[in-house]
């Protein structure tokens, strides 16, 4: 499947983790295994052939089940293992990492694979087992829980509030692979003609450039230390914008018990103090 959904040796070679040339080996295995070709070999890509093409709708079905299975066989496992837990760069980095010591020594037996990612994890193929992600999924099978409401403000290093006036501010945004962000939506907004001196797709180095007195950007209230890196919340333009941040779990991997203490201990990360 790997190789159906790159097209190429190399991009299979990737998905999958092995060597290009043995994703050709195990294709030619499984050729001489079914007495017939399944791939045309370009110079440019590997295509299926007739025959190939009416094998996927059941080659999927037989992946569907084998990670079914997998996922299923997990739930019987005891708090021992790797659980792997997705959330966009700057909330795994800044929020979730330094918060995570006391978790870690309650489950000695596990170990967490925190990856900062800004693409939606596959929950099905057990890409991951818990996502963490500002939209609400819609696909059947997983199991949604709203961790918190994220809040918004711009943020800038005070001394380069004390030596400019608002007209001559100049603004940190996103670059055009999360132009439609919300809180990207409503800088542009407000900015009115002053200038981006820079954007990124990474709110963390937005955060780094404001520290380092760049320019004004719009940051959330909860992710950084804002007093410790000398950085000013500008109260004369309140940002609206609250994202909901939501736990996704798949139905079957809710199960497993490594998984579901990890989930417990993440969601605890984000009650109130005063519960």
């Amino acid at each position: 499947m790997a190789l159906i959904d790159a097209g190429t040796l190399s991009g299979a070679a990737r998905a999958t983790g092995v060597e290009h040339t043995t994703v050709a080996r195990r294709i030619d295995a499984l050729e001489a295994a079914l007495g017939m070709l399944l791939f045309d070999r370009f110079p440019k890509g590997w295509s299926l052939t007739t025959m190939g093409n009416a094998l996927v709708p059941h080659a999927r079905k037989m992946a569907d089940d084998m990670h079914g299975l997998m996922r299923v066989a997990s739930g019987s496992a005891s708090l021992s293992g790797v659980v792997r837990v997705s959330a966009p760069p700057a909330l795994a980095a800044y929020l979730l990492a330094p918060r995570l010591k006391d978790m870690l020594r309650r489950l000695p037996g596990i170990e967490v694979d925190l990856r900062g990612e800004t693409r939606t994890t596959d929950l099905t193929r057990r890409e991951s087992d818990i996502a963490l992600r500002f939209h609400r999924p819609a696909a059947p099978g997983l199991a949604v829980r709203q961790l918190t409401s994220v809040e918004y403000g711009l943020y800038a290093n005070a001394q380069y509030l004390a030596e400019r006036s608002p007209q001559q501010w100049e603004f940190l945004g996103y670059d055009e692979l999360l132009r439609d962000a919300p809180q990207q939506l409503w800088l542009d907004k407000i900015r009115g003609e002053r200038r981006y001196c820079l954007r990124s797709n990474d709110l963390g180095t937005l955060f780094q450039a404001a520290v380092a007195g760049c320019g004004v950007a719009v940051l959330p209230h909860s992710f950084f230390n804002f007093q410790r890196n000398d950085l000013i919340v500008v109260d004369t333009e309140v940002c609206p914008v609250k994202r909901k941040l939501w736990l996704i779990m798949h139905e079957d991997v809710r199960r497993s018990a490594p998984v579901r203490a990890v989930a417990d201990e993440i969601v605890a990360l984000f009650l109130p103090t005063d519960v």
